[in-house]
């Protein structure tokens, strides 16, 4: 008895020390900072005046939308909405474009596949720059290539207009995102069973009616999953905006997750927890009403 005990304490202490680290190291970097930034949004945490940081309550969300005349505050939220809105309708259809080509057996198609799903595997900064020297004012080659077919007649300063900053932007995440889109409809697709559109020629199907009938029907969870996942990304993924314009000119290209970048520069820690918590609260929001309106759960089960 006394050696089935002992066994047992081993097997409880090594099982105990095994679990340990997958406990301790996301309560130390996952969950105390995202407490520790929670509290921070109800204080006054500036670190250029450590000697006064204090509870506020509420003041520092009442700060950021009182100061959203001056500060464009809504103008960064509508920025928002356009980056994920715009980025995610062309990614998507032009990912599930891809997706339908690649489907489809052809010479070289695992050459073609690899440039396609490149992007994807190159950090978001690098992607950057790379579009910024793209989109240069002066020595770009977007403007080369435009002034050569005769789009414009002058240079254009994609990246230093208000007008143009944003959408600029919008166009090198769009090409950054569309990789995923393909690679996850391409797996999904190859996974519909060939004896459905074998079935549905001998019925006499057009290509429309096996695409809507058979292919988005047999592939539906996947793309609601993707979407929603793809939404989270782009809304947290200020790094392409940062890289580029840092919200310039002027807080024109800003979305929400750059403009906290920037309140975390200014050492405002406070006010920008009270930004992050804001989104927090919206993504939260976000994926309960898009499982209830799309009914992703009963379509996963």
């Amino acid at each position: 008895m006394k050696q089935k005990s002992k066994l047992r304490m081993r097997r409880t202490r090594f099982i105990f020390f095994m679990v340990l680290p997958a406990v301790v190291i996301p309560m130390i970097f996952t969950y105390y900072p995202m407490i520790k930034g929670s509290m921070m949004a109800f204080q006054s945490y500036n670190l250029m005046n450590v000697k006064n940081i204090k509870w506020i309550g509420l003041e520092n969300f009442q700060k950021l939308f009182a100061h959203s005349a001056s500060n464009s505050f809504y103008t960064t939220m509508l920025n928002t909405v356009k980056w994920v809105g715009l980025s995610l309708l062309f990614q998507f259809g032009v990912g599930f474009g891809i997706a339908l080509l690649l489907k489809k057996k052809f010479r070289g198609a695992s050459v073609y596949q690899a440039l396609i799903f490149f992007p994807w595997a190159v950090s978001g900064f690098i992607i950057g720059i790379m579009w910024r020297w793209m989109f240069n004012g002066t020595s770009g080659v977007i403007n080369d290539i435009l002034m050569k077919i005769h789009l414009i007649s002058q240079p254009v300063g994609w990246l230093a207009d208000k007008g143009t900053a944003l959408y600029s932007c919008i166009a090198a995440n769009i090409w950054y995102g569309i990789p995923y889109f393909t690679i996850m409809i391409t797996a999904a697709l190859r996974g519909v069973s060939e004896d459905l559109y074998e079935a549905a020629d001998v019925d006499g199907a057009s290509p429309l009616q096996k695409f809507t009938n058979i292919t988005v029907p047999c592939i539906r969870s996947v793309l609601l999953l993707t979407v929603l996942l793809r939404v989270i990304w782009i809304f947290n993924f200020p790094d392409l905006i940062y890289s580029m314009t840092q919200g310039g000119p002027a807080g024109s290209s800003n979305i929400v997750t750059s403009y906290m970048m920037q309140l975390v520069q200014s050492l405002d820690y406070g006010l920008a927890s009270a930004v992050g918590v804001l989104c927090i609260l919206f993504l939260v929001t976000f994926v309960i009403v898009y499982m209830s309106i799309t009914k992703y759960a009963q379509e996963e089960a």
